[in-house]
């Protein structure tokens, strides 16, 4: 299937979150694939700690964002983004991660989920000690509201991984059972 070919009427899309960054991932992504939809920031709860430990619970995160996202205002899709931390003992630390929800209006819900870096262990600790990343990136960088623009991936990067592209690579793997529904059952 080609990207103009819609296997999918999409008019309008819900975004669980006002932050400009998730909104901008989603617009970019939802706008590739359907150009005329209507994409709309809700602040929705997504039900999980500011920063959320482990794969559960930005899954979880994720999930919930999408699904109250859609139900609030009817949407065909409702968008959720979650990034996280994940303990990876194999790969000899903790990373920073991001995770993407799509749900439709018969509440299946597809997730995809963006790349993985290293977190330092001063933010690591930070963290642990009840501190949500993004003021402790922000201490830690010098920076202000780095949640909202180049996010703690970014930094670490040294802006070759923009927060909006990891968000908008784990959108687009949420996607793909909607853009190949004749090979998911």
């Amino acid at each position: 299937m080609k990207r103009n070919e819609r296997p999918l009427e999409v008019r309008l899309v819900a975004v669980g979150s006002t932050n400009p960054v998730k909104v901008a991932a989603a617009r970019r992504v939802i706008h590739y694939f359907w150009p005329e939809a209507e994409v709309v920031a809700v602040q929705v709860a997504s039900g999980v700690s500011a920063t959320p430990w482990g794969v559960e619970e930005t899954v979880a995160g994720a999930r919930q964002r999408a699904l109250r996202a859609r139900v609030q205002l009817d949407a065909d899709l409702g968008v959720g983004l979650e990034g996280g931390l994940e303990d990876v003992p194999e790969a000899g630390g903790i990373f920073l991660s991001g995770w993407a929800a799509v749900a439709t209006r018969d509440e299946r819900v597809y997730l995809g989920s963006g790349g993985r870096a290293p977190l330092p262990p001063s933010l690591v600790e930070a963290v642990r000690r009840g501190e949500e990343l993004g003021p402790a990136m922000d201490r830690l960088s010098g920076q202000e509201n780095t949640k909202h623009t180049v996010g703690s991936v970014g930094i670490l990067t040294r802006g070759f991984v923009q927060r909006e592209s990891q968000f908008a690579v784990a959108l687009a793997y949420a996607l793909v059972p909607l853009l190949h529904p004749e090979w998911w059952p």
